[in-house]
């Protein structure tokens, strides 16, 4: 999550499953996952999984909320340009206006975004880095997530955009 001081919000990516767990004989397979027991991840709703809310710490309201349909496995960059930057799993780095959730931008990286991403100033530009490149344990598990997610391609790479001015106006 990130918090702005110039919104006094913070910034929350989650995800909304629910999980099975029960108990059976398991046998250890090099490459799957093991918790010892079987379990089913499923989704609480049809049209999403991962949602990013902007919440107000001094009263604990919700101020917006932007749902994707993909797990949200992304870190959250809050940004005195008043742009929230984020990664999803089917692919994009996305920007939101800060104070209203709207949708600014977003960008295709070919792979699923479950990093961090990260700002910089140079030469009085401004610039976001983020690395996309799916993986973890979740699809290993099974259920709803493991079949909604085989579509995600695998890979590596780290994309660093310059952002542009008329993002930052439009946040404004």
């Amino acid at each position: 999550m990130a918090y702005s001081q110039d919104t006094g919000l913070f910034y929350v990516p989650a995800n909304n499953w629910t999980e099975d767990y029960w108990t059976e004989n398991i046998t250890y397979q090099a490459g799957g996952a093991y918790l010892g027991q079987g379990s089913r991840i499923k989704r609480l709703y049809d049209d999403h999984i991962g949602t990013l809310r902007a919440y107000d710490p001094a009263t604990g309201e919700k101020v917006w909320e932007h749902n994707e349909e993909f797990p949200l496995w992304a870190g959250v960059l809050a940004t005195a340009g008043d742009v929230v930057f984020t990664g999803t799993s089917d692919g994009y780095v996305k920007g939101f206006h800060s104070e209203t959730g709207e949708q600014l931008w977003e960008f295709n990286t070919g792979s699923g975004v479950i990093s961090q991403p990260i700002t910089r100033e140079m030469e009085g530009k401004q610039y976001l880095g983020i690395a996309s490149g799916y993986g973890g344990a979740v699809p290993l598990w099974g259920g709803d997530m493991a079949t909604l997610t085989a579509q995600v391609s695998q890979g590596g790479s780290f994309w660093v955009f310059e952002v542009p001015d008329e993002l930052l106006a439009s946040a404004q």
